[in-house]
Parts: C-alpha cells; sequence; structure tokens
C-alpha cells in the first residue's frame, strides 16, 4: 500500500491540471486526477472517497482545505491556500 500511497502523492502533487478552488471543489479535483492516471475512484462511506487496488483493497481518502486536528485513521488530501499547493498526509498505521 506504501507503493501505491506515495504515486497517489505524485499524482496530487504533480496533477495533470491544477486545483482551482474558485472552479471546482478539492474533492472533485483529487478524483479527476486519480481518474485522470488509470486509479479506480469509488463511493466511500467511511471517507470522501477510495480508490480500489489490485488485490481486494480499498485506500480511503479525505479532503481538507485545514490541516487541524485530522483523524490518524484515514489519508487526507489537504489543500495549502496560501502556498496554493497540495499534500498527501497519509494515515497512522
Amino acid at each position: 500500500m506504501e507503493k501505491v500511497l506515495k504515486v497517489i502523492e505524485d499524482v496530487i502533487t504533480n496533477p495533470p491540471i491544477p486545483h482551482e478552488p474558485y472552479k471546482q471543489s478539492l474533492k472533485n479535483w483529487a478524483m479527476y486526477c486519480l481518474r485522470d492516471r488509470g486509479f479506480i475512484v469509488v463511493y466511500a462511506q467511511k471517507g470522501d472517497f477510495a480508490v480500489e487496488v489490485k488485490g481486494g483493497g480499498k485506500l480511503y481518502f479525505k479532503v481538507t482545505n485545514n490541516a487541524v486536528d485530522l483523524d490518524d485513521n484515514i489519508n487526507w488530501i489537504v489543500w495549502d491556500g496560501a502556498a496554493k499547493k497540495v499534500s498527501l498526509i497519509p494515515q497512522m498505521l
């Protein structure tokens, strides 16, 4: 799973299109970027969305514009509006 998270991090930090908060939500942008790179992105009750991993597993994600008091049990995609960049904060295992 660590390798998959690394690839996902590369996708969101070097996206096919830049995140423009006034045009699209962070969630929709992240899902688009991942689908554009061939990931299977699905609905998730435990998060904002999930990525299906070969072998049957899923990685769950939530998105936020505020990286304060994040739940350690899920992966986070965080938009830093001041720096205008996106980062991935993996869950703590």
